[in-house]
């Protein structure tokens, strides 16, 4: 399939997980991709993977929480390529504390990337979507859908990643624009990496957010963000689909 040919994909989070799986897939399917994050050599060896598999990508590091860092990210992808068909908000972070014990700094963070970080990548880039009539897909969670013990900001982040997206969907549909989330569970990535739970943590709650075929890669939520963020999921707009193996059903 070729459902990106000449069109331009913005995809934040792009180093690693998700965000990278997007990136690859997009450009695979002939997308020109600019990826975005804040580790610079790691979306810059994302955008060599794809130029070594003949696809055409750009590298930009971004701090996502950084109102001006964002700005300059979505004019460098116009200056790169004139447009911008769909974007593809992957960037978060996770954490896990007991809720007595959250300390408001460690929340403020979480809102800041996951929920502020999504909110201007998506005002950004809607002006460019407006005149394209392209997409969004942002990263929502399982967490948003149930609960997550021990995950209060990055459920409270997550919940409101969806309720923008469904006000974006519902305020831009005239005017051509569809806006979605996809909500992962039980994926295997690098979030978890390096995760202190704190010591109150109850792990017979986690089977709960475990998925009931097993934790799958990263490839698998990619390949549902092409197709909505393709011309296939043209009359699918402010839909939050589960990419979970069950682990709410």
């Amino acid at each position: 399939m070729q459902r990106f040919t000449d069109k331009v994909v913005l995809v934040t989070g792009a180093g690693s997980g998700i965000g990278k799986a997007s990136a690859l897939r997009l450009a695979a399917e002939g997308g020109s991709v600019f990826c975005v994050d804040l580790n610079r050599e790691a979306v810059e060896a994302t955008v060599a993977e794809i130029s070594g598999a003949g696809g055409e990508a750009a590298a930009q590091a971004c701090d996502v929480g950084d109102e001006a860092s964002v700005i300059a990210s979505v004019q460098a992808c116009i200056d790169r390529y004139g447009s911008l068909y769909s974007l593809v908000n992957m960037a978060g972070i996770l954490r896990f504390d007991d809720t007595q014990e959250l300390q408001t700094d460690h929340w403020q963070k979480v809102i800041d990337i996951n929920l502020t970080g999504t909110m201007f990548l998506c005002r950004a880039a809607l002006p460019h979507l407006v005149e394209s009539k392209g997409s969004i897909v942002n990263a929502a969670s399982t967490a948003a859908l149930s609960g997550l013990p021990c995950g209060l900001a990055y459920s409270a982040s997550k919940g409101g990643v969806l309720a923008m997206t469904r006000s974006i969907a519902v305020e831009y549909a005239k005017r051509g624009v569809r806006a979605n989330c996809v909500c992962p569970g039980d994926i295997n990535t690098n979030m978890t990496d390096g995760i202190d739970f704190p010591k109150t943590m109850d792990f017979d709650l986690m089977p709960r957010i475990m998925s009931l075929s097993g934790a799958k890669s990263p490839e698998v939520v990619a390949g549902v963000i092409a197709m909505l963020a393709s011309e296939d999921g043209i009359h699918i707009t402010g839909e939050d689909i589960r990419v979970d193996g069950g682990t709410l059903s």
